[in-house]
């Protein structure tokens, strides 16, 4: 027994701990070979489809110009280019093409949906009239500046919450209401409106702008995507001839918002490409 030679100690597998200091027959800055096997890279990457990216950018494209358009309006008519009279004759013609874009491309087209959307629309329209006048001397003593600069800063949280993808109202037979990021956005929109609107003289302008820019921000996007529900070639041609009437118009009207909503379209439809 006397020349046996002492047993030595089994090997212990190394581990990857995080407390505990040094494991016995390893340095203290070794690093095994098995220390990468664990670790999991892009494990949330989600991979999208590059046709249905560029077609939400379409849908971003098209309401990026309706709000131009609704701004090209609202500086149109604070600078007295647009009287009352033209823009309730632009309201009614809004309403009524909106109006009809919906029971078209409404599957269940009947009397009972025709009045169902008339006698919300008849309310809506009534108590905006009765609440003009409360509109009208809303900000009476609050500076243009600081109202300007306000509703500029409402705008842009609105197109940062948006709801691109869905309407800002529910689809009639919809089962799902829209979120509550979305109605945040909407009420932003909202309040820019009354904003703008008790900067005008009379009662009747206020009603009139504020019906134009409720009916964009409300119904524009419901009819929006029920033509693009309907049809996606339906939707594809309204949207590239809305950018290109937009662009018409305020490279008329306004050269500044011009280059900006240029720029803007440039990066949208460039980012699926990123």
């Amino acid at each position: 027994y006397g020349n046996r030679s002492p047993k030595k100690p089994a090997w212990t597998k190394w581990k990857k701990v995080a407390y505990g200091g040094m494991q016995p027959g390893y340095d203290d800055n070794y690093t095994d070979d098995t220390f990468l096997e664990a670790m999991v890279m892009n494990a949330n990457v989600v991979k999208r489809d590059l046709y249905k990216v560029m077609q939400d950018s379409v849908s971003i494209s098209q309401y990026l110009c309706i709000v131009a358009l609704v701004v090209t309006v609202w500086i149109q008519t604070l600078s007295s280019a647009i009287d009352a009279a033209s823009l309730l004759l632009l309201d009614a013609s809004l309403l009524f093409i909106g109006f009809l874009v919906i029971l078209l491309t409404t599957s269940q087209l009947s009397l009972q949906l025709f009045f169902h959307y008339l006698l919300k629309v008849s309310f809506f329209v009534t108590r905006l009239y009765i609440l003009a006048p409360v509109y009208h001397t809303l900000t009476r003593s609050i500076s243009s500046d600081s109202i300007c600069a306000l509703s500029v800063s409402l705008l842009i949280v609105h197109l940062f919450l948006h709801d691109y993808a869905g309407c800002t109202i529910r689809p009639h037979g919809s089962l799902t209401n829209p979120s509550l990021v979305s109605n945040i956005s909407l009420n932003a929109s909202i309040v820019a409106s009354v904003l703008v609107a008790s900067r005008l003289s009379s009662r009747l302008h206020v009603f009139a702008l504020m019906l134009f820019s409720l009916q964009i921000f409300l119904f524009a996007p419901l009819v929006a995507f029920c033509i693009k529900k309907s049809s996606l070639r339906l939707h594809l041609l309204f949207s590239f001839t809305l950018m290109a009437v937009t662009l018409s118009i305020l490279y008329m009207k306004q050269q500044m918002l011009f280059t900006l909503l240029l720029g803007l379209l440039v990066f949208v439809r460039r980012l699926p490409l990123l």
